[in-house]
């Protein structure tokens, strides 16, 4: 089979022609129907930081994968041939599909240990279950699990343009009140699309909402100091994005309003079973960019010119 491997740091992928991949105990083979192109992806091809830490080169990237199980392992008990899956792209050692041992989705076929495994609804189809591997379930994770984001609450989201869309939605459908910030005019657009009760460039246009929650999904530094600043009192600010890699914020703020200030990184097999739940009603429609395999390069430079709203998908054909 051919999958695009990555040779070096600003190294361009190459199409290269590689043996199929047979499960060990323990794990399956999947058949990949949609990879979607992440940030990280072109982060790891092009930063020479990301190169540094790869030890295992030439490797195929794509941490962001939906499709079938053709082949299953020994000891593999649960799963059979033909089960529609999402895969958590972060296992519990810490290692990463996509990285290392683990060859990703920019070739037809990955072989997954199944902790890594959820089951994909049949009414998902395989984009957004791509899509929620880690967009989604980043996102999520944040709004819900870390930020608490439920029916009736009164809630900020920072960036709406990728992670933020679909933290945004995901409150929506939960029956939250939501507003947005988002430079974008493209994707201010979105409001309706998202079910927004308001969208400005700023989240300080929301001060007079009193805000419980506010999620950052850009995390420009400047975005943090405004959510401290537009929080309502004993709110909860919940940073996901790092835009910037520190900001400077008005302490009094979280000292006079009893604010709080949480973390918020990838997510659990739990969030994404949880996210593909909410998925199954056909309420969720984010702006996904479909290209085809071929054209996983190219997408990956379209990433990182910048300008993209929602996700670029590759999809496999059947």
């Amino acid at each position: 089979m051919k999958s695009w491997r990555y040779y070096g740091t600003g190294e361009p992928l190459q199409l290269d022609e590689v043996p199929e991949p047979r499960p060990g105990p323990g794990e399956v083979v999947i058949k990949v129907a949609a990879v979607g192109i992440c940030h990280s992806d072109v982060s790891a091809q092009y930063e020479p930081s990301w190169g540094a830490r790869l030890s295992v080169v030439p490797q195929t990237f794509g941490h962001e994968n939906a499709g079938t199980i053709i082949s299953v392992g020994e000891g593999v008990t649960g799963w059979a041939n033909g089960d529609r899956v999402g895969m958590v792209p972060v296992l519990s050692s810490g290692e990463s599909l996509g990285y290392e041992k683990w060859a990703g989705g920019f070739g037809p076929q990955m072989r997954v240990p199944v902790e890594a495994l959820v089951r994909l609804p049949d009414e998902v189809p395989f984009d957004l279950g791509a899509m929620g591997t880690d967009a989604g379930l980043t996102a999520y994770h944040g709004m819900v699990t870390r930020g608490g984001a439920a029916a009736g609450r009164r809630v900020g989201v920072i960036g709406i343009g990728g992670l933020g869309y679909m933290g945004a939605r995901i409150a929506v459908l939960l029956g939250a009140e939501v507003y947005a910030a988002e430079i974008n005019p493209d994707a201010r657009a979105l409001a309706d699309e998202i079910g927004l009760s308001g969208v400005a460039e700023s989240i300080t246009a929301f001060a007079d909402k009193d805000l419980e929650l506010i999620v950052d999904y850009a995390g420009f530094g400047t975005t943090t100091a405004e959510a401290i600043q537009t929080l309502g009192d004993k709110g909860v600010l919940v940073q996901v994005g790092l835009g910037r890699l520190e900001a400077t914020i008005y302490t009094y703020a979280v000292m006079d309003k009893e604010l709080s200030v949480r973390g918020s990184k990838s997510g659990t097999k739990e969030d994404l079973g949880a996210l593909y739940e909410l998925l199954r009603g056909g309420q969720f429609a984010p702006p996904i960019t479909h290209v085809t395999p071929a054209e996983i390069p190219a997408a990956v430079d379209r990433l990182r010119d910048g300008g993209v709203v929602g996700r670029i998908v590759a999809m496999y054909e059947d």
